[in-house]
């Protein structure tokens, strides 16, 4: 009798569990999503943006291989277009919608279809330059808490909500006071880790903003890429801009 109430106890015990955990799991979502949220506070402040970048190619003794400069344009609901600044690139611009992604060349009236994996610059790829949103991108699971050059921050496992998106998984690290960005790994579809990415920010004590994104290639040439956002400000490009017909047929948008 005893053994049979001891049973009935647990199995309502191991119930009332899978009940709570149940309860639990879309609160914990919920906290990833802010989480994410606050950590993209730091490399965006509005939701459209133009940002103005510069990406450098480093060679393996530190000195610079290669060196672009780049106008991104961060539209909301998954749209950006990227104009190409640098005299070796003049004229070309790259349009992102969703997981399409279109480059206009100079002199051509068509929109070649590419991918975000496509590179820019040295390790620097498309998705890299256009997309700068994990809280809209990806859903996560918090890993746990974990020390970051001495530092309390937290690891999350990111997993990414399309299939048009350059990684598939990310490994994130963020200060567990402030969620300020510290560290990825970025591994593509086949599950291999392409690229290391740490970030740079302005305070180290009370940062606001992250300066500069730092990419370790991890497949091939193990170069590093620097991309630094040298301004950001609100700005809402015209519809039209967002159309790829209308890019290809018009070089210039000064």
């Amino acid at each position: 009798m005893n053994t049979r109430i001891h049973r009935h106890a647990r199995s309502l015990g191991l119930a009332w569990l899978a009940k709570l955990l149940l309860l639990a799991s879309p609160a914990l979502a919920a906290d990833i999503t802010l989480l994410l949220k606050d950590a993209d506070r730091y490399r965006t402040s509005a939701e459209n943006l133009q940002v103005e970048t510069q990406v450098t190619v480093l060679n393996k003794d530190g000195s610079v291989d290669k060196e672009r400069r780049y106008t991104v344009f961060v539209q909301a609901q998954h749209k950006s277009l990227v104009l190409m600044r640098s005299p070796a690139e003049a004229g070309q611009k790259v349009l992102m919608l969703g997981d399409d992604f279109w480059l206009m060349l100079p002199g051509s009236a068509r929109a070649l279809r590419i991918t975000p994996s496509q590179k820019l610059l040295g390790d620097a790829s498309t998705g890299d330059i256009a997309t700068m949103s994990w809280a809209d991108d990806y859903t996560g699971t918090l890993v746990g808490e974990e020390s970051c050059d001495g530092k309390p921050c937290l690891h999350l496992a990111l997993t990414a909500s399309r299939k048009g998106l350059s990684y598939q998984r990310i490994e994130l690290w963020i200060g567990k006071a402030k969620h300020e960005p510290i560290a990825a790994d970025l591994f593509v579809l086949s599950e291999k880790l392409a690229k290391q990415a740490r970030f740079v920010l302005d305070r180290p004590v009370a940062p606001t903003m992250v300066t500069e994104m730092v990419l370790l290639d991890q497949l091939s040439n193990h170069k590093e890429t620097r991309v630094r956002y040298l301004s950001r400000a609100g700005k809402q490009v015209p519809d039209t801009w967002l159309n790829p017909m209308f890019l290809a047929r018009n070089p210039s948008l000064d």
